[in-house]
C-alpha cells in the first residue's frame, strides 16, 4: 500500500507540473483559452508528447507496445489523479478505445508492434467499417467481399454511418470471406488504409446539422492479408468483443450525471450534480419564495433523472473495476448501454421542456450559442438508440445473455 501512495504522490506531482491550465477541464467561472493560436497549439502538442512519451494514454497496456505498463491498480490511481486535475487526455478516438483493446487480445506480435504504438501517440486517426445498408442491426448480414488475390484481399461494396470517415487514416473493417459459411461464420476483420485506391468518402448531413457519419465505398480496394487479424472466417467473434468495448464507451459519454457531484462555486464542498441543470433552468423557470426551482413539475424531474445519473454512474465505476481486474466488458454492458441511450434522450427531452420556446431556435439573431447548441443536442440525441446496437438489440442480448430467458 505503501508503495501506492508513493506513485499516487509522484503521479500527483508530474501532471501538477507538466498539464498546461488549457488541458485541464474549466472550473466554474474561468473561461475557455482561444483556439487556432500558435502558442496554444504548441501548448497541446506539449502535453501530448510528455503524456504519450510515458504511455499513460494507454496507462495499462504493455510497454513493449508504448503503453504505461502500469498494474490495474496504479492505472486507477492515474485516472483519479487526473479526473482530480481535470486533465483531458490527449490521445482518444476509435483507435485507442476500440481497435487497441482488440489488437491486445486478438492480434498478433507484428500487428501489434505496427499499430499498437501510433494508437498510443495519436498518430494514425481510425474509423469503424460496421454497418451496411442492408445489414444495421443484423450486423451479421453484412455483404462487403473480400477475395484473397496472393497475398492481398480485394474489396468490394459499401458502408455507411462510418462516424468520422472522412478524417480517418486507417479502417478497421468486417468483410465476408466465405460466401457459403453460415452467415455469422464468414466474416473476417481486416485492416487497411483510407488512402488505398478504390476508397471513397461521402459525408451524411444529419437532422441535428452535423457531417460525422459517412458512406464509404470500396471498388477493389486492395488490402494486405497480413493485416487480418485473428482467423480468417473468425471475425464476428472479434466482432461482438469491439461491440462490447464500444457500448461500454458509448456508454460513459452518455451517462450525464454519472459523476454525481461537481465542484461548488469558489469552494471546495462537493454538491450534487443536478444542481448543473437545476442552474441552467434557473434563467427560463425563475425560483420561488423559498428559492426552488418555480415550476415543480419540471423540478421533480431534474431530481429524478440526476439521481438516476448518480446510481448509473456508481454502477459503471463498479464495471469499470472489474474490467480492470481482468473481468473484461461482458453483456452487461448492453444494460449499461440501454439506459444511457434512454437516459440522454431523457436529458435532452427536459432541456427544451425548460427552455420552451427558446429551444425553437436554428440559426441568426436572437438566440443565444448556448441555446442553439442545445437544440442540436436534443436532435442529437434521437440517435443515441440506435448507435453502438439499437436498443431494440440490446434488450435481446439482455435478455438472452443476461437474464438467460430462452428464445
Amino acid at each position: 500500500m505503501s508503495d501506492l501512495e508513493g506513485f499516487r504522490r509522484e503521479t500527483r506531482a508530474w501532471l501538477e507540473a507538466n498539464c498546461p491550465p488549457s488541458r485541464r477541464r474549466l472550473r466554474d467561472g474561468e473561461v475557455a483559452p482561444a483556439w487556432g493560436t500558435k502558442e496554444l497549439d504548441e501548448e497541446v502538442e506539449r502535453w501530448k508528447k510528455l503524456i504519450c512519451d510515458k504511455g499513460w494514454s494507454a496507462p495499462s497496456w504493455p510497454r513493449e507496445y508504448a503503453g504505461g505498463g502500469l498494474s490495474n491498480e496504479e492505472s486507477r490511481v492515474l485516472a483519479q489523479e487526473m479526473a482530480r486535475l481535470g486533465c483531458v487526455p490527449p490521445v482518444g478516438g476509435f483507435g485507442m478505445y476500440l481497435l487497441g483493446p482488440v489488437l491486445l487480445e486478438f492480434g498478433n506480435d507484428d500487428q501489434k508492434r505496427r499499430f499498437l504504438p501510433d494508437i498510443v501517440h495519436g498518430r494514425v486517426n481510425w474509423c469503424q467499417g460496421y454497418s451496411e445498408p442492408g445489414a444495421g442491426s443484423d450486423l451479421a448480414g453484412l455483404q462487403v467481399r473480400a477475395e484473397l488475390d496472393g497475398d492481398e484481399y480485394v474489396i468490394n461494396g459499401q458502408k455507411i454511418w462510418t462516424t468520422s470517415a472522412h478524417l480517418a487514416d486507417w479502417i478497421f473493417c468486417l468483410v465476408r470471406t466465405d460466401f457459403d459459411a453460415a452467415k455469422h461464420d464468414g466474416i473476417s476483420f481486416i485492416l487497411f488504409d483510407m488512402k488505398s485506391p478504390g476508397v471513397s468518402v461521402s459525408p451524411i448531413q444529419l437532422i441535428s446539422g452535423a457531417s460525422d457519419f459517412c458512406q464509404v465505398f470500396f471498388d477493389d480496394v486492395r488490402a494486405k492479408a497480413e493485416n487480418l487479424v485473428g482467423d480468417k472466417n473468425g471475425g464476428w467473434t472479434i466482432a461482438k468483443r469491439l461491440l462490447q468495448h464500444e457500448r461500454s464507451g458509448l456508454s460513459g459519454m452518455m451517462g450525464g450525471g454519472a459523476s454525481g457531484s461537481k465542484r461548488a462555486k469558489g469552494g471546495k464542498r462537493r454538491v450534487p450534480a443536478f444542481r448543473g441543470m437545476a442552474d441552467a433552468a434557473e434563467p427560463y423557470l425563475g425560483r420561488d419564495e423559498h428559492g426552488r426551482l418555480a415550476d415543480s413539475h419540471l423540478r421533480d424531474e431534474i431530481v429524478q433523472l440526476e439521481m438516476d445519473g448518480i446510481c448509473f454512474g456508481l454502477t459503471m465505476k463498479r464495471s469499470g473495476e472489474a474490467a480492470k481486474a481482468g473481468q473484461g466488458p461482458g453483456h452487461s454492458v448492453s444494460m449499461a448501454k440501454y439506459f444511457a441511450s434512454e437516459s440522454n434522450k431523457r436529458r435532452q427531452e427536459l432541456m427544451v421542456s425548460i427552455m420552451g420556446n427558446r429551444s425553437l431556435g436554428w440559426e441568426g439573431e436572437g438566440f443565444s450559442r448556448a441555446e442553439l447548441d442545445q437544440t442540436r443536442a436534443w436532435l442529437r440525441s434521437k440517435g443515441n438508440s440506435i448507435e453502438g446496437g439499437t436498443s431494440e438489440i440490446q434488450l435481446n442480448v439482455i435478455a438472452k445473455r443476461v437474464l438467460g430467458l430462452p428464445d
